[in-house]
């Protein structure tokens, strides 16, 4: 019986964590230094198609349902 819950618990868990960065995982970013502006670097997502334009670090969530802007 011990052992079960113990089992029960650990499927817990790694459920949780499995979870914890799921937006962010859709995404798979790509530096794109071609459409680079300045100071904001481009990225684009290869998975979905977004494109986000940073000042520092990749972008963190997933941008596949927000408007493109300049439409």
């Amino acid at each position: 019986m011990p052992l079960f819950i113990a089992f029960v618990i650990a499927v817990i868990v790694v459920a949780i964590v499995a979870r914890r960065n799921a937006g962010i995982r859709q995404c798979r970013w790509r530096e794109d230094r071609a459409g680079s502006k300045g100071a904001l670097v481009k990225y684009n997502c290869i998975n979905c198609g977004a494109e986000a334009f940073r000042s520092t670090g990749k972008p963190d969530r997933c941008l596949s349902g927000q408007p493109k802007s300049g439409l």
